[in-house]
């Protein structure tokens, strides 16, 4: 009887739900955020660093393989069989690090990591709609948002330290071993909400099928098209005529062709619907109709697309922000026992006063917040500009005194407490837009609508540094957060209901 019940506990939300958060939160930070520090720390270039943002596109595609989460197998098995591959890159980084080419590899291994990600993220955010009713989802959504900032923390605080520290081979094995303790637990504990509708194995068929082998024979040939396009003579001839071209990259191309080809699916989204609705079967292509087919959903495209751009922009070089500064040693418990606290008590604030207050009033103040971020960091980088023109690229830095750390750390904790808040509002706002019958599907959509400027502002904040200055540089990163705040105002109501909706015929 005890060990049943010691186990009914293990099972508890308010366990599973942290430990899911946790490690959707810890393989992106290791991804987006250590990588780009541990690049710095091995004196890569900064533009080449902001080219890690590319990391980011998984998260922009995975819309187009959410459906297949929903529809095939469970998301608990998506989730142990992702968190098994994500426990193996992170030890294959730790063996890597050590050589000459590593740094080479690592990228590589970081990229293929990124679409394991990606598929990961999509399978516990639909977990979590599926195990927990509209109720439990509220509840929780402040908990879940202070289990992935605690992630975060775990990788910029006892990550980042050892790989500073100590050496980058022990810090990418740290990371396998805490992931890998919590995938040790999903396997014995992780509750079985869930019914089986179609097995893996069916999913392997389904590729076989010659409309699915078409499909996706067409969008690998406009790719490759693309690319070959991209690095062909007549493309650089282009460039040499047109000097902007060469700072357009080829992810950016596809970002574009993605971005048009929603808009098109948005233009003639009825005709497309009556379309589908004649195939009963056709559960892939009903997600994305439904996805587009809303009142005003011009205008939630918009928020999503530019929600997060100048907090992406921000947080693509802050890292390289605290290594040209001189302070890299700090980062860890500046992260653990700054940031960790304050960005708890932001994202448990945040749940609380959605709950409390609706919404539709917290939004907009709440996104105020997150954004000054930015000013305050452009203050901060134009008050230490000495110490990043002293420190940057030296082997061993001139300390910046106590009181300048005291300021660093201020800015730090403000930013996490804000960024706490922030992020209750996203994860609030985007399942409010789901439609029950697809919860995986639209999640994955709209995750990755928001993740397209994360992709372009990331790319671009590395020549932006290189060009302007830090200081100049977060300045701009609030003035593109802008657009973002001003679309709120025109969000339509029923967003802000409780109720997620479902599918109209």
């Amino acid at each position: 009887m005890h060990d049943t019940r010691k186990t009914n506990r293990l099972k508890s939300p308010y366990i599973w739900t942290f430990t899911t958060y946790f490690t959707e939160g810890f393989p992106y930070t290791i991804i987006r955020t250590i990588s780009s520090l541990f690049l710095r720390d091995m004196n890569v270039r900064l533009e080449s660093i902001g080219l890690t943002s590319l990391f980011g596109l998984p998260w922009i595609l995975k819309f187009l393989w959410g459906p297949q989460v929903d529809r095939f197998s469970t998301k608990r098995s998506w989730m142990l069989y992702t968190q098994f591959l994500l426990s193996l890159m992170m030890m294959l980084a730790a063996f890597f690090a050590p050589f000459s080419w590593g740094i080479t590899a690592i990228v590589i291994l970081f990229f293929v990591g990124s679409i394991i990600a990606a598929t990961h993220d999509i399978a516990i955010d639909g977990y979590y709609m599926e195990a927990l009713d509209e109720d439990g989802q509220a509840k929780f959504v402040g908990y879940r948002v202070m289990a992935y900032r605690i992630a975060m923390m775990a990788g910029t605080g006892i990550i980042a330290t050892i790989g500073t520290t100590v050496d980058w081979s022990t810090a990418f094995l740290s990371a396998g071993v805490i992931f890998g303790f919590f995938f040790l637990y999903h396997i014995f504990f992780l509750p079985k909400v869930e019914n089986v509708a179609h097995s893996f194995k069916e999913l392997f068929k389904s590729f076989l099928k010659p409309k699915i082998f078409t499909t996706a024979s067409a969008i690998a040939i406009i790719v490759i098209g693309i690319r070959t396009l991209y690095v062909s003579e007549a493309y650089a001839s282009l460039k040499a005529q047109y000097p902007v071209l060469k700072k357009v990259w080829f992810s950016h191309w596809v970002g574009a062709l993605l971005f048009l080809s929603l808009l098109l699916v948005f233009l003639f989204r009825n005709k497309i619907k009556a379309i589908i609705m004649r195939d009963p079967d056709s559960f892939y292509a009903k997600a994305f109709a439904t996805f587009a087919d809303r009142e005003k959903i011009g205008v939630i495209l918009a928020f999503i697309i530019f929600l997060r751009t100048g907090e992406f922009m921000l947080t693509s070089m802050l890292s390289p922000f605290f290594v040209d500064l001189g302070i890299k040693v700090h980062y860890g418990w500046l992260s653990s026992f700054v940031g960790l606290p304050l960005s708890i008590i932001g994202a448990m604030l945040g749940g609380f006063c959605i709950s409390k207050f609706s919404l539709k009033r917290v939004i907009w103040p709440f996104l105020l917040l997150q954004n000054l971020t930015n000013i305050i960091y452009m203050i901060l980088a134009f008050h230490l500009s000495n110490f990043i023109e002293i420190n940057t690229g030296v082997e061993v830095a001139q300390p910046i005194g106590a009181l300048n750390l005291f300021w660093v750390a201020f800015v730090h904790g403000f930013d996490q407490l804000s960024g706490g808040l922030g992020t209750a509002v996203l994860m609030t706002f985007l399942m409010r837009i789901c439609l029950k019958e697809f919860k995986a599907a639209h999640y994955a959509i709209g995750t990755g609508l928001m993740s397209i400027s994360g992709v372009f502002a990331g790319v671009l904040s590395g020549f932006l540094v290189s060009w302007f200055g830090y200081g100049f540089f977060f300045g701009i990163s609030f003035c593109i957060s802008v657009p973002g705040m001003i679309v709120v105002f025109f969000i339509p109501h029923y967003v802000f209901s409780r109720s997620t909706g479902t599918l109209q015929s």
